[in-house]
């Protein structure tokens, strides 16, 4: 028997965490002139899509999108992919965005990229946070502080109109 799952945030709560978590983002970084979002593959990347296109409205940062490609099955990644050369993000303040933080491995690897390279700032910004830190990362930016059990799987749907929204399985 499958049960249904329960929303947590409709289309427009989403939509509302969003338009936020970009005010905060410019409101510390407003001495900035360029901003780098970083989305993790999946929804983490559909997120700085929608992040890039709110701060492009209320704020003059020039706003630039990256992709970071990893495996979140893996416990250990073999490589870390970024769809730019270092120099796109050197000296910028970087953001890396996903859905959901739950233990932390997946920011911790998507971190790695930036580590080697000098950056003004490295900030975190993530829709849900569920509260099972086993990796030293936590987020600057959250839209909505979850705690669940370990058996329960949060679903972050941002690029699916009517469906959109947080749920709860």
């Amino acid at each position: 028997m499958t049960t249904q799952p329960t929303q947590i945030l409709t289309n427009l709560q989403l939509t509302q965490k969003i338009r936020r978590i970009a005010f905060e983002i410019y409101e510390n970084n407003f001495e900035e002139t360029d901003l780098v979002l970083a989305g993790v593959s999946g929804e983490g990347y559909v997120l700085a899509q929608r992040l890039a296109f709110e701060l492009q409205h209320i704020s003059p940062l020039k706003v630039t999108l990256l992709k970071i490609e990893l495996d979140k099955s893996l416990a250990q990644q073999p490589a870390i992919h970024l769809d730019a050369e270092a120099d796109v993000y050197t000296e910028k303040v970087v953001v890396v965005v996903d859905d959901v933080l739950n233990t932390g491995r997946t920011l911790a690897f998507s971190l790695l990229p930036f580590l080697s390279v000098p950056l003004r700032k490295l900030q975190v910004a993530v829709v849900v946070d569920r509260n099972h830190k086993r990796f030293p990362v936590a987020a600057d930016y959250i839209g909505y502080e979850l705690s669940t059990t370990l058996t329960e799987h949060v679903q972050v749907i941002v690029s699916d109109g009517e469906r959109a929204g947080v749920y709860l399985r």
